[in-house]
């Protein structure tokens, strides 16, 4: 089957956006469209900045390292750019190879991590990278993220460190088929980035395809869409 074209697929994410928003009272242009590129193959994730999708998000840093170039050359080719931002789970040892891959990297839930992602900036030409600090909003704690107690020491520490700037914070609900059960832990999120300082408070992530109304609902600057954008993912390489 072929696939939908993706410019349609945009324009009914954003006409989705637009309604959220309007019904909170909001403004649409202030939510970000991030598509989400995991295991989505280069020619889809060109197709998307075409349509309007420039700002991607890569799951996996192995994976990022052979996409991220590929798609660069060939939106360089057609005079076309995108930010990347990286929003999957990321292990100490992978963090050398972020800035020069992110401009964002939305998963940070330790200061050890901060530490690492500082050393490697400072080796880019004096580059700044921005993060978000990830809050685990489950009961799980094997869950991804810090603590919602912990976050906004973390944040404190974070926002102090060299080649570093701290936007915000981002934050996955707990999975059910009711999109409105994820309202609880998106307030909970809000609530945390309204603690923040006004200078670290840039970026509330939250909401993907399955949830974004809510999230934007609920004050997320951003929505992190995968399926909804590129369709039914393959499965991961192993």
């Amino acid at each position: 089957m072929t696939p939908r074209p993706l410019a349609e697929n945009v324009a009914s994410l954003r006409a989705r956006i637009a309604r959220a928003a309007q019904r909170a009272g909001r403004d649409p242009q202030s939510i970000l469209l991030v598509g989400v590129t995991k295991t989505t193959p280069p020619e889809r994730v060109l197709e998307a900045v075409r349509a309007g999708v420039t700002t991607l998000a890569e799951n996996y840093v192995q994976e990022a390292r052979e996409k991220i170039p590929l798609v660069g050359a060939a939106l360089e080719a057609e005079a076309l750019a995108a930010r990347w931002h990286l929003i999957g789970h990321l292990q100490t040892n992978k963090a050398k190879y972020c800035p020069a891959l992110f401009h964002v990297v939305e998963t940070v839930d330790n200061f050890g991590l901060v530490k690492e992602l500082a050393k490697a900036a400072s080796k880019q030409n004096g580059m700044t990278l921005d993060l978000l600090v990830e809050v685990n909003l489950s009961d799980d704690p094997a869950r991804a993220g810090v603590a919602p107690e912990d976050a906004l020491a973390l944040c404190a520490q974070a926002a102090q460190v060299p080649c570093l700037s701290l936007t915000g914070l981002m934050g996955v609900a707990p999975y059910n088929r009711d999109p409105e059960a994820a309202r609880p832990a998106f307030r909970q999120l809000r609530t945390l980035w309204e603690q923040l300082p006004p200078e670290n408070r840039r970026i509330l992530s939250m909401g993907m395809s399955g949830d974004f109304e809510i999230a934007i609902e609920e004050g997320a600057t951003q929505v992190r869409i995968g399926s909804a954008l590129f369709g039914e993912r393959p499965p991961r390489p192993i």
